[in-house]
């Protein structure tokens, strides 16, 4: 192998070693929060205890719904604002997207906590004084208020390139809705949706979800008692 390959293949490596990085989060995240549900609708954000999710926490974000389609960061990550290049508590969801992209996220929250929905979803960043752009992944799940609203919502963002640009904002390239299903129901209802996706995306990497538009979800029965919730992390009362 010459030295012009080798430097080649050096390339590939890191480049799917990063690209690596935001499934891993985002699965540990996702796998987090269903070990939370133990048979619920969803979580309560009072079960959510940081250490359960170490490795991921500088990704990681709690949102608190403020208006319809609004979602405030009211924890966030240091990653979070090394993107942005500032301070992202108490600031929308919709800060980290280009102005094309914001309805989409909008249409997204809004679905997040009223059906209740899960968002995935994989971004590019924008053009920047001819740089390459990189991409990023989301994912927004679900919670319930001490007051037994869903209008809370634990989720990563990844970047997946280099974040010294700042601020880094970014346009969607695909976005899928999970519906939330009582686990029970799991089988019998479809799951997953899309919303739009983007032309940005290559035939190489189909998105995923081509389904027809998804309809209102409104859960059938009700959450399993309390006598049924069990965690598999330790509970822990927080005022965010």
């Amino acid at each position: 192998m010459t030295e012009r390959e080798e430097d080649i293949t050096g390339k590939i490596a890191r480049l799917e070693a990063r690209m690596g990085l935001g499934l891993r989060i985002s699965a540990e995240v996702r796998a987090y929060w269903e070990a939370l549900r133990a048979g619920r609708l969803v979580p309560d954000r009072a079960d959510v205890n940081p250490r359960g999710i170490d490795r991921a926490l500088e990704y990681s974000f709690v949102l608190e719904r403020v208006a319809p389609g609004i979602g405030r960061f009211r924890l966030a990550g240091t990653h979070l604002c090394d993107v942005l290049g500032m301070e992202v508590r108490g600031m929308p969801l919709t800060a980290f997207f280009v102005t094309s992209s914001r309805p989409q996220i909008t249409e997204a929250t809004e679905s997040l906590f009223r059906d209740p929905a899960i968002i995935e979803a994989t971004l590019v960043s924008e053009p920047f004084q001819g740089l390459p752009a990189f991409s990023a992944r989301l994912l927004v799940l679900p919670l319930r208020s001490d007051l037994g609203d869903i209008n809370r919502a634990l989720g990563c963002l990844v970047a997946e390139g280099d974040v010294r640009r700042t601020p880094t904002r970014f346009e969607v390239t695909t976005l899928n809705m999970i519906r939330v299903v009582p686990p029970g129901e799991a089988e019998s209802l479809p799951e997953r949706a899309e919303l739009r996706h983007s032309p940005h995306v290559s035939s190489a990497d189909p998105p995923r979800g081509l389904a027809e538009e998804q309809a209102p979800f409104h859960p059938a029965s009700k959450p399993d008692s309390p006598e049924t919730r069990r965690a598999s992390f330790r509970v822990v009362s927080s005022d965010d």
